[in-house]
């Protein structure tokens, strides 16, 4: 177990996963994932959630080694995904007497994971501002619910002023990993949690009234320091407001040419003054990492090849997906490329019009096959209407 402080009587116990291809079986993780569990020990003893299968052996390693023979009175349950509550029933029956902590929607999905026997004896049901007295230790209960399942729910320990904050403010890569929070935080929060940014809002102002020194996800680091930086950046993200005032260009494009006219309009771009301008072939992007910059930049353009009278399939993916996930307010540009019925751009409006607060630049471009002069000249309108 690598060696992680909290505190003296708050205890990291979960592992890295760097083996891990695909997170959720579709995010790729280069850089891994963990999955955090934590142990708190004082007159009651209390596991705060268990961790995937995947690293069981290694977690059951870490508990023993911190409890030293103890016995955990509490397991409690902050969200029942299987990556944080596969060994709910290893737990029941490595400790018969443990009582699991959760909420009424906790208790009512629990049977579909796991059989778990004498549950109505053993479970204790907790609600919003309910608090669970482990001695100098105590535990807050702030439901989260579509955090971003229905029966999350965070812990604020009041003593050293922590919030146990469930999935949010959780990150991709494993803790070992030396990274950029920012960039792998904001992939997983648009690829996982982005589509509830309403809810995220509500729970910003429960937690704003709180004293909170450290921050401990269910995924990625213990948060220590400036904290009032992660807690803008989800403040941002949940409003879906723009972070970077960068263009982010998204091409999907069978031959090339439908690229090549993005690779021009990048070069405008640029030779007009755009400070930043972020090209991606859609075919080769990861498409969480396209989903994220859609996020993250204010003005975005969509530039699809016509395929089958529809939009290219990667550019369909990623609007489909956009459109999943609560994409609002930015200011869009539109390319389409077609040899003889180009249509692509009226599908991409169809679905941007179902959008709130999408507003779609003109002009919107049709090229026929390949680039030429008199494209060139409305990819000159546009990028001036960009940056306008």
């Amino acid at each position: 177990m690598k060696d992680i402080v909290i505190s003296e009587n708050i205890k990291y116990i979960g592992a890295d996963d760097k083996d891990i291809e695909l997170f959720e079986n579709q995010y790729k993780v280069p850089n891994g994932i963990s999955y955090n569990s934590y142990l708190i020990i004082d007159e009651k003893i209390a596991i705060l959630d268990t961790i995937d299968k995947r690293k069981t052996d290694e977690w059951l390693e870490n508990l023993d080694k911190v409890l030293n023979a103890r016995l955990p009175d509490y397991l409690i349950i902050s969200h029942l995904e299987p990556d944080h509550a596969y060994n709910i029933r290893t737990i029941v029956d490595k400790y018969p007497h443990i009582k699991l902590v959760g909420n009424n929607k906790t208790f009512a999905f629990l049977p579909q994971f796991f059989d778990i026997p004498n549950l109505e004896e053993r479970k204790i049901e907790v609600k919003d501002g309910d608090i669970l007295d482990l001695g100098k230790h105590k535990l807050h209960f702030i439901m989260a619910p579509m955090i971003h399942w229905p029966e999350v729910m965070m812990e604020y320990e009041e003593h050293e002023k922590i919030l146990f904050s469930a999935d949010a403010f959780g990150k991709f890569g494993a803790l070992d990993t030396e990274e950029d929070w920012d960039c792998e935080a904001r992939r997983y929060y648009f690829n996982i949690v982005g589509k509830y940014g309403v809810q995220v809002q509500s729970l910003l102002k429960k937690v704003s009234s709180l004293d909170i020194q450290k921050i401990c996800p269910l995924h990625g680091p213990i948060l220590k320091e400036n904290l009032s930086h992660y807690i803008e950046k989800y403040d941002i993200w949940s409003k879906y407001e723009v972070e970077s005032e960068g263009i982010y260009i998204a091409c999907a494009s069978i031959h090339g040419n439908t690229f090549n006219a993005c690779e021009k309009l990048k070069e405008i771009l640029e030779e007009k003054g755009a400070s930043k301008v972020v090209l991606a072939d859609l075919s080769k992007e990861d498409f969480a990492e396209a989903v994220e910059d859609c996020f993250k930049y204010g003005k975005v353009i969509f530039a699809s090849s016509t395929y089958n009278m529809e939009i290219f399939s990667p550019m369909r993916n990623l609007l489909l997906d956009l459109k999943e996930k609560n994409y609002q307010n930015r200011k869009v540009g539109i390319i389409e490329n077609g040899t003889w019925a180009p249509n692509s751009a009226k599908c991409m409006k169809e679905i941007l019009s179902t959008m709130k607060n999408v507003e779609i630049l003109e002009p919107v471009i049709t090229i026929r096959s390949t680039l030429k002069n008199i494209d060139i000249e409305k990819l000159n309108e546009l990028a001036e209407a960009i940056l306008k």
